[in-house]
């Protein structure tokens, strides 16, 4: 399995430091969940109905004219290669390695694009992934450029798939609502942007043809009973979206000026993270864990990925660590 931000336990054994002790700023996830509603003992009992009003309440949240739950949305990742013969997958890159890896596992001949090379691969490939708002480097393409690669694509039977996993924040930047074009795959993240990762659920949004043979390769009861509950319960709290935007818009910036006045400027970055890519990565990753922060770290790239502190304790621990690993440098 590819290896991914949130591994607090491994990182406690690897580093000698209590799980407890630790403040885990490696993913992109909300620090602030939602509040878990009264689930009903029934909900828990019976097999999940699938005309619960979820997809309706999930519809009116994203803008789209049709939604299909999924227990998060890696596993659409998972699933939509299976559902086209082999063929030449472009991934918009660096990002998300689950993309390219579930192509490649699906039989798929799978390329990493850079952005300036798409228009020139474009009409070679049957499949062009992105991830918009980019994991982890925080890039957002405008609309009109992605729509017109669908509209190549679609012309030849392809598909443009869009992970808008970062993109509550921004929806003004989403596609969901042109996610009826034949081309056009859109997946949405819930547990992100809610605060909610262990709940697994997502959404993804497209045509009606191409949800009914995604749901016929899921399976029955995808999505619990108790899982359908609580998503509806967020997706309707309007007032809870706002607020939840304007704090994490209003930290990360916080996080990113921390992170320039030592030194580690943001390259990118969304409302959920901030991207800095140093030859030091490395050695700024181990100098933080050592104090017991936990940051993503990607190799390939010399970069680290900081999520958002949750509270004022932890904007002056971060900066405290900072300031030590910087006058050591």
């Amino acid at each position: 399995m590819l290896e991914h931000g949130g591994r607090l336990r491994a990182a406690a054994k690897t580093f000698g430091i209590e799980e407890g002790a630790w403040l885990d700023l490696s993913t992109g996830i909300a620090p602030w969940p939602w509040a878990v509603p009264s689930i009903p003992a029934q909900a828990w009992a019976r097999l999940p109905e699938a005309d619960d009003g979820l997809e309706v309440v999930a519809c009116q949240y994203y803008g789209a004219e049709q939604a299909l739950p999924v227990a998060g949305s890696q596993a659409a990742i998972q699933m939509l290669p299976r559902l086209r013969r082999g063929g030449k997958v472009g991934v918009l890159g660096p990002t998300y390695a689950e993309h390219a890896e579930a192509w490649r596992r699906g039989g798929h001949v799978v390329r990493e694009l850079a952005e300036g090379e798409v228009d020139d691969y474009l009409d070679g490939l049957d499949v062009l992934v992105v991830v918009n708002p980019n994991n982890p480097t925080g890039r957002l393409l405008d609309r009109d450029r992605l729509l017109a690669w669908e509209a190549r694509l679609a012309a030849r039977g392809g598909w443009l798939v869009v992970d808008e996993a970062f993109m509550d924040l921004t929806p003004c930047h989403s596609l969901a609502a042109e996610a009826g074009r034949p081309g056009l795959i859109v997946l949405r993240s819930f547990g992100k942007f809610f605060g909610l990762a262990g709940v697994r659920l997502g959404f993804v949004l497209a045509a009606p043809r191409l949800l009914a043979a995604l749901d016929e390769q899921l399976g029955p009861w995808a999505v619990s009973g108790p899982t359908r509950i609580l998503g509806m319960d967020c997706l309707r709290d309007r007032a809870g979206h706002r607020r939840q935007i304007e704090r994490c818009q209003s930290a990360s910036q916080r996080l990113a000026a921390l992170l320039a006045e030592y030194g580690l400027a943001p390259t990118g970055g969304c409302g959920l993270f901030q991207w800095v890519r140093l030859a030091e990565a490395e050695s700024w990753y181990l100098a933080l864990a050592e104090r017991g922060i936990l940051v993503r770290l990607f190799r390939h790239t010399q970069s680290l990925r900081f999520g958002l502190p949750a509270e004022e304790a932890h904007f002056q621990r971060l900066a405290q660590a900072l300031a030590a690993i910087a006058g050591n440098n």
